[in-house]
């Protein structure tokens, strides 16, 4: 999977991270402060969207009367000790991570989160340094499916898409991945099990842990 690679990059939440479970829990939260109860289909609603996306979808279609600044503090307050303490990374990550910059691959992040939480995840869990570009959708003009957070990496890098390796746990991040013209391996998560027969449809590669890339045990889907 590595051979022929020169950068590989993660997204975070499901993926690097071992994170969504988190964010049920403040959508509840969040939403019965306004009297709302989360509706069913909403995860896949913005799934791909930024951290300012999901703040514009969740005031216009809940009424919220906060700022979109407003919103997304209250999100960064109610998430942020959690990325900074109790995140940890998926099984087998920090070895690949350490595989990698031993083949002087560069490693990079791009993600729907926000900068502030993907850095407390990466400093709780040690592994800051290893990240030489993070990217977040509010950097780019559209968030995934669109290829342009990855592309950024890329360019970034000065590497070439197609010696770009991307790790998603969902349908719209593996899409933004290959719409950018890379690999894409997909990442068992819990929380999108659900999706297993899309993401298997649209992905490369897919693996249960981070150990399958470095013993080769992972699946070849195409």
């Amino acid at each position: 999977m590595l051979e022929q690679i020169d950068a590989v990059i993660f997204d975070l939440d499901g993926t690097l991270m071992d994170s969504m479970w988190m964010w049920a829990d403040i959508d509840v939260e969040y939403l019965e402060k306004y009297g709302y109860t989360v509706p069913e289909g909403l995860k896949k609603e913005i799934e791909g969207m930024g951290f300012t996306e999901t703040a514009v979808y969740f005031k216009e279609r809940f009424a919220i009367p906060q700022s979109l600044d407003e919103i997304k503090q209250d999100w960064l307050e109610m998430a942020f000790d959690k990325y900074a303490h109790e995140v940890p990374l998926k099984k087998g990550a920090y070895s690949l991570l350490c595989t990698l910059r031993d083949r002087g691959i560069r490693i990079g992040i791009a993600s729907s989160n926000s900068h502030e939480l993907i850095k407390a995840s990466l400093m709780g869990n040690g592994v800051l340094d290893f990240f030489a570009c993070i990217r977040t959708s509010c950097d780019v003009a559209k968030g995934k499916p669109a290829p342009d957070i990855y592309l950024s990496v890329a360019e970034e890098f000065g590497v070439t898409p197609e010696r770009c390796l991307v790790f998603e746990d969902v349908p719209m991040g593996i899409l933004a991945g290959k719409n950018a013209g890379m690999k894409v391996c997909a990442v068992r998560d819990e929380d999108s099990l659900k999706q297993t027969e899309e993401i298997r449809r649209l992905a490369d590669y897919y693996i249960a842990s981070f150990e399958e890339v470095l013993d080769h045990t992972y699946e070849r889907l195409r």
